[in-house]
């Protein structure tokens, strides 16, 4: 077990996605907001980078997009890379119907659809997508080695995965500086504005269990990907992962 799926939201009894799923429900009017003025819009740059690694190795049109809550990195693929369709899957309703609205405003619903998916057990065909992309999603699979299996499963041979997560930065003074900001800024602010207590206490938690570099990379390989590589953002607050099957 990895350790960062012993990390629950609310409570350690009970599973761990029916948890992650209310709690996305939970926060999802205020998400975009907070996701923004938390990390002082530096995500906007991290999508941007990842945009690039993709169009460096996208040929091809379909495109799947877990856990994509309220669609930001989906509507950026749509606006940027231009593929033929991207399928946007996540296991909160509420959270896609904040997407659902961005996409509609943005004339958008022909190129994005939205889905309710279990990571853990995608409905679709093996080999269907030429790439499967996440940010900031995989730390919430209940059985992360398993959702990686599945993504890999459905990707074509040759396709491109792409991963945004946020990390522990390993230098000084930034790790220090990251360590006051995630333990009391964020989640002191993240409760005010989301009204919910414990959500962006989880936030930090999870960050800091979740198997970052070198230690990903060991499980990407194991579950089938290759040439895995890692970047780390922002003096390590983000890491950038790629592989292909």
């Amino acid at each position: 077990m990895v350790e960062v799926e012993g990390v629950k939201p609310y409570s350690q009894d009970g599973e761990k996605a029916p948890q992650v799923e209310t709690m996305f429900d939970n926060i999802a009017p205020t998400y975009d907001k907070l996701n923004h003025r938390l990390s002082l819009n530096i995500d906007r740059y991290w999508r941007s980078r990842a945009i690039k690694a993709l169009r460096a190795t996208l040929s091809s049109p379909q495109i799947l997009d877990v856990a994509t809550g309220t669609g930001d990195f989906a509507i950026l693929m749509a606006q940027r890379l231009h593929p033929e369709h991207i399928t946007a899957t996540d296991i909160s309703e509420g959270m896609m119907q904040v997407g659902r609205r961005k996409v509609s405003e943005l004339g958008l619903q022909g190129v994005i659809s939205f889905e309710r998916e279990d990571c853990t057990a995608l409905s679709y065909p093996d080999a269907s997508f030429d790439a499967v992309t996440a940010t900031f999603g995989i730390r919430n699979f209940q059985d992360l080695e398993q959702g990686l299996r599945e993504m890999h499963r459905v990707l074509r041979p040759g396709g491109s995965l792409c991963l945004l997560e946020l990390s522990t930065p390993v230098c000084t003074p930034f790790k220090q500086l990251f360590t006051l900001y995630s333990r009391f800024i964020l989640p002191l602010y993240g409760r005010l504005v989301s009204h919910d207590s414990q959500a962006y206490s989880y936030l930090n938690r999870s960050i800091a269990a979740f198997p970052q570099g070198e230690t990903m990379l060991s499980i990407l390989n194991k579950v089938g990907f290759r040439h895995s590589e890692f970047n780390r953002l922002t003096f390590g607050i983000c890491t950038l992962y790629t592989a292909t099957k």
